[in-house]
């Protein structure tokens, strides 16, 4: 079974970005939409600007923690995927 890193981005004047994996892309970013995702998330829509499908959990952690850590890369991401 495949898993997917992926990046959200706030609907608001000053979107914000939020880092996250999942085996179920669609029924993730419904939850967080809908109040019941992460804490951080909650209070705000949301829209998928980006995600990458990995072979396994652990691989999509590592990926995911990379990309939460990275500034550089978060910031590329959030700029060319509006």
């Amino acid at each position: 079974m495949s898993y997917y890193v992926y990046m959200l981005k706030s609907v608001q004047k000053k979107p914000v970005t939020y880092v996250g994996y999942t085996k179920n892309l669609k029924n993730r970013i419904n939850l967080h939409n809908s109040g019941k995702g992460a804490k951080f998330t909650r209070g705000r829509k949301w829209k998928l600007i980006y995600k990458e499908k990995i072979r396994t959990k652990n691989q999509a952690i590592s990926r995911e923690y990379y990309i939460k850590n990275n500034r550089n890369i978060r910031n590329f991401i959030k700029e060319n995927n509006q």
